[in-house]
């Protein structure tokens, strides 16, 4: 089964929504900034980006004008990223009226900065700890030589997404250009 596929223009943009938004948040230390984002951020991670305030807004406002994509991407990733976002901004709602305001801070700032590089960069960090994780779970255990197996092209018993995640870990160069998909990411 094909896993559900994603406009990759419409996460990056809802990364500069949730950039202003922190941004905001952070500069006039409003906790109902942070409530409305982590609700954002929630909703991402429950429905995708395609129920997502911040997907909604993309696709009315900014896809028309766009055009089709070239390619779609796998909408995991950054459905676990919208999922991490909330940790941070909900535990920094709940610093701030306890008093523990620089704790609050520490708690957005990371999510802020994350934002800023999906926005600015087009690197979802969210995006590449899921790859990561994936490919942390389909590693073999030591002594198992699945390695390489997964050199020689042999998956015999493993399901197609840790064959995959063997085949990508075995390739995996030196200083990885993947895309958040696992993709080797184009001209790099």
């Amino acid at each position: 089964m094909q896993p559900a596929q994603t406009d990759p223009r419409g996460p990056r943009s809802a990364a500069v929504l949730t950039t202003l938004v922190l941004a905001a948040a952070l500069i006039t230390g409003s906790r109902l900034l942070l409530a409305v984002q982590a609700a954002v951020f929630a909703a991402g991670a429950l429905g995708g980006h395609r129920y997502a305030p911040y997907g909604l807004l993309y696709r009315a406002l900014v896809r028309p004008r766009l055009g089709p994509p070239a390619e779609l991407e796998d909408a995991r990733p950054p459905r676990f990223a919208q999922g991490v976002g909330p940790a941070f901004t909900l535990l920094a709602v709940l610093a701030a009226p306890a008093g523990l305001g620089p704790l609050a801070t520490a708690l957005t700032a990371p999510a802020l900065g994350a934002a800023s590089l999906n926005a600015a960069f087009d690197y979802c960090l969210g995006c590449e700890f899921h790859l990561l994780l994936h490919r942390a779970r389909a590693r073999p255990p030591e002594g198992a030589g699945v390695t390489d197996r997964a050199r020689s092209g042999d998956h015999r018993g493993e399901t197609p997404v840790a064959a995959a995640a063997c085949r990508d870990f075995a390739a995996l160069p030196p200083r990885p250009g993947y895309h958040r998909t696992g993709r080797m990411a184009r001209g790099k």
